[in-house]
């Protein structure tokens, strides 16, 4: 029997990257095996952010490699997304992993498959898992249709998906990664100058 992690959503907007996960973990086709899994993370030292989904020890496989690649090249996303890749590619290290991960930095967001694609989605929106097309398509209309930051586009999405798919559930896990919503909009602060008192003010008080 081979154990399978689900669904994976991930949103950008507003310099916020949000990727959600439920929990589950399935043996086989018809069995719960576990509730409250965690399969999003934050790795290089809080600055990447990854959710995966598939069979859970390829997911493992394929996320140990991808920090490996990150230190490499010093946390460089896209740089490392690609070298991996064109290890798969010319089968350096095997054989195809069964499974994908979503993986994000600040300013950037990919998708990576165990058969060497990387994917940058189109519209900050992207989903993988059972569940993934639902959720991608609850996370696009929520995206279009509201100004909802990025982390409730996410989580909301999943929830939908959890709803429908028997291979997802509303044990939610979101990580953020970015400049906050909050502080982004918000103008930078002023500093109150206090007036400087003349000269024969200050004499005229200290007597």
């Amino acid at each position: 029997m081979e154990f399978r992690g689900t669904t994976i959503c991930a949103v950008k907007r507003n310099g916020v990257t949000a990727i959600a996960g439920d929990g589950q973990v399935t043996m086989g086709e018809s069995v719960i095996f576990k509730n409250t899994a965690v399969k999003v993370r934050r790795i290089f030292g809080g600055k990447v952010i990854l959710g995966f989904a598939g069979s859970v020890t390829d997911a493992f496989a394929l996320t140990e490699r991808f920090e490996g690649m990150l230190n490499k090249f010093g946390g460089n996303l896209m740089r490392s997304a690609v070298e991996l890749a064109e290890l798969w590619r010319s089968d350096k290290i095997g054989r195809k992993l069964d499974a994908m991960m979503i993986t994000a930095d600040e300013s950037t967001l990919l998708v990576l498959s165990g058969t060497g694609e990387v994917i940058e989605p189109d519209e900050g929106v992207c989903a993988i898992g059972s569940g993934g097309n639902y959720a991608l398509a609850a996370a696009r209309a929520l995206y279009q249709e509201t100004d909802y930051p990025a982390e409730e586009i996410a989580q909301k999405a999943l929830k939908i998906a959890s709803e429908i798919c028997v291979f997802t559930n509303d044990n939610i896990r979101c990580e953020i990664v970015g400049k906050t919503e909050l502080n982004a909009d918000m103008p930078p602060a002023k500093v109150k100058k206090t007036p400087k008192k003349s000269k024969a003010k200050a004499e005229k008080e200290d007597k």
